[in-house]
């Protein structure tokens, strides 16, 4: 995946509540691939495996996440 695809991953995990962290599979190269890991540190980060993310992105297109979002009007007061 690429950065854009990166953050979009990124945003849906969060939403999850997981922990895992999207980045660069090369740390130094930020227009590289990026991948899904379990922290952030470079050094001792583990690749959480393809099939694992996988599922859980398919089962959010399957199950989508509730929406924030409300309809609803804004009245300003006459104050």
């Amino acid at each position: 995946m690429d950065a854009e695809q990166a953050r979009v991953v990124q945003a849906k995990l969060e939403r999850l509540g997981l922990t895992w962290v999207v980045a660069p599979v090369n740390p130094n190269d930020l227009a590289g691939r990026w991948g899904v890991y379990d922290i952030a540190d470079p050094v001792t980060r583990q690749p959480i495996k393809a099939d694992s993310v996988a599922s859980v992105l398919a089962r959010l297109a399957n199950d989508p996440l509730p929406s924030d979002a409300t309809r609803g009007f804004v009245i300003p007061s006459k104050d």
